[in-house]
């Protein structure tokens, strides 16, 4: 007799985030502006800890619309130099949310 299992639960690991705090804020540059006039697709910084799911999730309770792929980067910090002192600026998360087309979101 074969009894079957149910498959592990996957736990995430960190925090558990709220929608608001998952998107830190729109960036909108001309890149960003051409994407979502040509593409419909909108740029957002994001929590480094938030998943592809987190990010939908968010985007669609903040903004009420409804949205179809999530594409994510993580941005290293730079090298910069202040007089003799180098440091680094921080690394970030990016997230590029495509939405359905009757969805529109109007940042101005």
């Amino acid at each position: 007799m074969v009894t079957l299992r149910r498959p592990p639960q996957v736990q995430r690991a960190g925090p558990v985030l709220e929608p608001y705090q998952v998107v830190i804020r729109p960036l909108i540059t001309e890149k960003a502006t051409h994407l979502s006039e040509r593409h419909n697709a909108y740029t957002f910084e994001v929590n480094l800890l938030a998943t592809k799911t987190e990010i939908k999730q968010a985007i669609e309770t903040l903004f009420q619309v409804k949205v179809l792929n999530v594409r994510t980067q993580n941005r290293r910090g730079k090298p910069r130099r202040y007089r003799l002192k180098t440091g680094w600026m921080r690394r970030w998360k990016k997230a590029i949310v495509t939405l359905y087309e009757e969805y529109r979101i109007d940042f101005y």
